[in-house]
């Protein structure tokens, strides 16, 4: 536990009266978790998103009604404890588990999908270039024409996403669909992370595991035919697909770009992502695509 963090929980255990001296971590990434006696996680967010640790809780609060099986915020905390910048929220701990499956995926958005949006709940519209620009801009590293060619890219898929055809009608999307936002306990699945939540497209949470099959390879023709028989829907077969799949692409090479930051062994992958965009290496699905830290 850094310095940081570990005062960041300790004055965030205080202000609700939850004991932090036995504090272990579960998770360090994009949000730190920690366990706390008593089966409460703590989960510390990065700077700035205060905003998306409150709507996590709006979500989450109103999927305890529905038949939606999510994780479930602490009972006492109804918006988050803000220490600095950091938005703090506690959760009741899932049970012993195991990252979901595809299928599990489909299987849960299809219920999300299926429900009304919440009346009286703002949610914001789905921003599917967040953070795409900054992070071209950040890359000092990347050659010229790369850096120029990311640039014009965006500009053709954000004028290509203005006009993205009609589908299925706009309502509550995930906003980060993929196995590793799913908890596969013992009494069934369960979707966690609701941070990106928002209103927008549903093909949206689809795509996500879609370029999984044809851009990356890294589902087998069976594992995303069962995807798509529980889910229902083919989201390859829309008229809009390959905007949605080319945002996602963008989204994947323009993380490893940040990532190669400060972690070197990324820029492998960075140069891979960015032969095969720019049609260098035949066509998808594309070998040699790995996750990247």
């Amino acid at each position: 536990m850094s310095t940081e963090t570990a005062a960041v929980l300790r004055r965030a255990c205080e202000q609700v009266g939850l004991d932090h001296t036995a504090a272990e971590l579960i998770r360090a990434g994009e949000n730190d978790l920690y366990r706390l006696p008593g089966g409460v996680v703590a989960r510390i967010s990065q700077p700035g998103q205060v905003s998306a640790a409150a709507k996590e809780l709006r979500v989450t609060r109103w999927l305890a009604g529905t038949q939606v099986p999510a994780v479930r915020p602490w009972e006492v905390q109804d918006k988050p404890v803000v220490v600095g910048e950091r938005a703090v929220t506690f959760w009741h701990e899932l049970p012993p588990h195991e990252q979901g499956s595809t299928t599990d995926v489909a299987g849960l958005l299809r219920e999300l999908h299926s429900l009304d949006p919440p009346d009286g709940m703002e949610l914001p519209e789905l921003a599917p270039f967040v953070r795409v620009a900054e992070r071209i801009d950040g890359a000092a590293w990347l050659e010229p024409q790369d850096r120029d060619w990311l640039r014009k890219r965006l500009a053709e898929l954000q004028d290509a996403y203005r006009e993205l055809p009609a589908g299925i009608p706009w309502r509550l999307v995930h906003g980060d669909a993929w196995r590793g936002n799913v908890a596969a306990t013992t009494t069934g699945p369960v979707l966690m992370d609701f941070e990106r939540c928002s209103y927008g497209p549903p093909e949206w949470d689809l795509v996500s595991t879609a370029i999984a099959h044809v851009t990356t390879g890294w589902l087998t023709t069976e594992q995303w035919t069962d995807y798509c028989r529980t889910y229902g829907y083919d989201v390859t077969t829309w008229e809009g697909f390959e905007v949605l799949r080319g945002i996602r692409e963008l989204r994947m090479t323009t993380t490893a770009a940040q990532i190669a930051g400060t972690d070197p062994s990324a820029r492998g992958q960075l140069d891979r992502r960015l032969d095969c965009l720019q049609g260098r290496n035949g066509s998808r699905p594309w070998d040699g695509w790995r996750v990247v830290p």
